[in-house]
């Protein structure tokens, strides 16, 4: 017990010059770590025949981790408040690698229920936890820049796959003399799997341990140089009041917000779900041939997650500069346009399709990296954190309802390999509507009411 005692959050305190620039990259091991989840495509079809079941099933595994990172994000949000980020990121990185783990053994078995288990609902609750785990340090950290903060680490979420995917078929071909991962067809067996599944368990928890013994938490008082609190007050809805995640719950705000995130996530994931057939069915020719090649389509889907990474850091870096209102108006408003303008003209060219789905998952990314210092604007500072993981209940949901929009007008006008760019219409007119209840929402936003804020600093930092 006296050794564990070094993740308590006393024992994280910075000493006097500490830079604050270290902070982020701690935050980013966590989150490169984490951002694996986006790249299970890589070993899903080998997953569908070890297994022999379907897509679907196989799919479910993915679905039921994204369940999770929400409801363990919001129930256990207050709990990572109250312990520090240390102690969250080394249980974050405990229950991530575990996954792996468990997931092995299912795997190793043909115990697909074992899978669900470890990667879905072991590896889920890593997920949750890890991922909200450093956001209310790095905002206090970088109260005069909270954009900026959170948009370095959320960027290595969205960036998680560009390091996993080649790794793990680079990892899959030493384990597998058959398996060739320049071949989108190709096929790993059982055992491949296996050892991947352990090489990534064990790794990414020594790396996550480097942000566990590096993350600090600032000395009570403490501000950047040059710094006065007292200009926070100066912009349109910004606080420096205090709100418990409580009554964070009780705002509308909080609610207008949840709606705003859920909007731009479904948005975003209807085309990162389907991005790498949707660009072959939009140039399909009447011969039934794309005219786009796997190769280039697996490249399409590297593509889109180089822009979902590079919005999260410099569209939530500009929100600190534009203010996080109109930055989500222009996500939402520019977001419906780019969605039309896919919808009606883009099986046109290569150039203008990708152009659009590109600027789409731009958006989809800031909005994730840009939400956490909204809400330090309206709620303060004082439990973000335990807030953030409450609103992230909208990606649980979104995680569901996004790809259900998109399959369920699928399924309606064909079979996968002979869909075309007419049959994506009624999915991506329907995310212009999603997205124009989402843009009213952030317009609905507004301060938050006196009543719901903390009676007293003092009570305030008798919580912590």
């Amino acid at each position: 017990m006296g050794i564990l005692s070094v993740l308590d959050r006393e024992h994280t305190v910075a000493p006097p010059g500490y830079s604050r620039w270290l902070i982020p990259p701690a935050a980013l091991a966590v989150h490169l770590c984490i951002g694996q989840a986006y790249a299970t495509s890589v070993y899903k079809t080998s997953l569908v025949k070890h297994f022999d079941a379907s897509l679907t099933s196989v799919g479910v595994v993915f679905s039921i981790a994204i369940v999770m990172l929400g409801l363990s994000a919001a129930i256990g949000g207050t709990w990572v408040e109250r312990s520090g980020p240390r102690k969250a990121m080394f249980v974050s990185a405990c229950f991530w690698a575990t996954g792996f783990l468990v997931g092995a053994l299912g795997i190793g078995t043909g115990q697909l229920w074992l899978l669900y288990l470890g990667y879905g609902v072991i590896g889920g609750i890593g997920l949750g936890i890890g991922y909200i785990s450093p956001v209310s340090t790095l905002i206090k950290w970088f109260p005069d820049r909270p954009g900026l903060a959170t948009g370095l680490a959320i960027m290595g979420f969205g960036g998680g796959a560009l390091v996993a995917s080649p790794l793990s078929r680079q990892l899959l071909s030493l384990y597998d003399s058959g398996y060739d991962p320049n071949n989108s067809k190709s096929l790993a067996d059982g055992g491949a799997l296996v050892a991947l599944f352990l090489t990534l368990g064990v790794g990414y928890f020594v790396i996550m341990m480097f942000g566990v013994f590096n993350i600090r938490v600032p000395a009570d008082g403490w501000k950047p140089d040059g710094f006065d609190p007292s200009t926070v007050k100066q912009k349109a809805l910004v606080t420096t009041a205090s709100v418990s995640a409580a009554n964070a719950i009780k705002t509308p705000q909080f609610w207008c917000l949840w709606v705003v995130l859920l909007c731009n996530v479904t948005a975003g994931i209807g085309i990162l779900e389907q991005a790498s057939p949707m660009i072959q069915d939009f140039f399909r020719g009447a011969d039934g041939k794309s005219t786009v090649a796997v190769a280039a389509a697996a490249g399409f889907v590297g593509l889109l997650s180089i822009f979902n990474m590079a919005g999260r850091f410099i569209w939530s870096s500009t929100s600190d500069i534009i203010g996080r209102k109109p930055i989500y108006a222009m996500y939402l408003g520019i977001g419906m346009i780019a969605y039309f303008l896919l919808a009606t003209v883009g099986h046109n060219g290569t150039a203008i399709f990708v152009l659009f789905a590109a600027v789409i998952l731009s958006f989809y990314g800031g909005g994730f990296a840009t939400v956490p210092a909204y809400l330090r604007d309206l709620f303060g500072t004082y439990q973000v954190g335990a807030i953030h993981g409450r609103l992230l209940t909208a990606w649980s949901v979104a995680g569901v309802a996004g790809p259900l929009i998109v399959n369920g007008f699928l399924d309606r006008e064909g079979k996968p390999g002979t869909l075309t760019a007419e049959a994506y219409r009624p999915a991506l007119f329907t995310m212009v509507g999603v997205l124009a209840i989402g843009f009213v929402a952030n317009l609905l936003i507004r301060p938050v009411a006196a009543r719901f804020h903390e009676k007293s600093t003092t009570s305030v930092e008798a919580a912590k």
